[in-house]
């Protein structure tokens, strides 16, 4: 058996500093700063959750679905309950092919990560919050390419920009939650990021799901229109405006 190499001082003094800082995040006690309900659709999100039902948040964009959808379940785990962790899963509809992009799993999802890494900073007021909380175990972020043969136990697991997956994608990410576990979709039935696709099969699945959805007694189904949009005036605007021609134009 090889004989180990001894560490110099320098690279044990680096491994001390490297632990004293793990612990430090280890021991980080977190603070999510409060918020309620803007608007009448984010008050019956609300109401649901806190009645124990999985959801679908379906809507307007800029609503603030996601947003919520992660601020109750990123308290829900805070409290140390049954929940031990946040699952975030979101579609890669650019990337239907990305196996076959180069780098690690981590490389090819840091690109859609981003937004939640935003939310959650916001929601701790620190610009660590969400490294800090991966580290611990208390987010994980997967994009729909991967996860087949995985099992959420004893995670509230949030799939947003569900309109640009597949009903397959949508069937498999639901027959992952495992035990003590619970599920929030979120998305938008007027945006489709597939619909350029000319193949049928890859044409959002997200309106058939929602039928067998209505149909589970466990599941609410909360409507976000364009009086629940929380956003710049202007998104109101052009988001009126351009519904208003697609309508015009169908």
């Amino acid at each position: 058996m090889a004989k180990q190499r001894k560490l110099s001082r320098k690279e044990k003094r680096r491994m001390e500093r490297d632990q004293v800082h793990m612990m430090g995040i280890l021991n980080t006690k977190f603070s999510i700063r409060k918020i309620k309900p803007l608007t009448p659709s984010q008050a019956d999100l609300f109401e649901s959750y806190n009645e124990g039902y999985n959801l679908a948040a379906i809507g307007t964009a800029g609503t603030g679905k996601t947003m919520c959808a992660t601020y109750l379940a990123l308290n829900d785990v805070l409290q140390k309950g049954e929940y031990e962790k946040v699952v975030i899963i979101r579609s890669a509809v650019q990337t239907r092919e990305q196996g076959f992009m180069p780098g690690t799993q981590a490389q090819k999802e840091a690109v859609f990560e981003a937004p939640y890494t935003d939310i959650v900073n916001d929601l701790f007021d620190r610009k660590d919050a969400y490294n800090l909380m991966k580290s611990k175990g208390m987010i994980e972020f997967k994009t729909s390419s991967f996860v087949r043969g995985l099992t959420f136990d004893n995670a509230i697991i949030i799939v947003d920009e569900c309109q640009s997956m597949t009903y397959h994608e949508l069937d498999s990410i639901i027959t992952r939650v495992g035990q003590s576990s619970k599920i929030i979709f979120c998305g938008d039935t007027k945006q489709d990021d597939l619909a350029t696709n000319r193949n049928r099969a890859d044409i959002t699945g997200l309106h058939d799901f929602l039928k067998v959805l209505y149909a589970i007694p466990s599941f609410d189904v909360v409507r976000f229109g364009i009086n629940d949009i929380v956003r710049s005036g202007l998104v109101k605007e052009y988001i009126m405006a351009k519904e208003q021609i697609l309508e015009d134009v169908a």
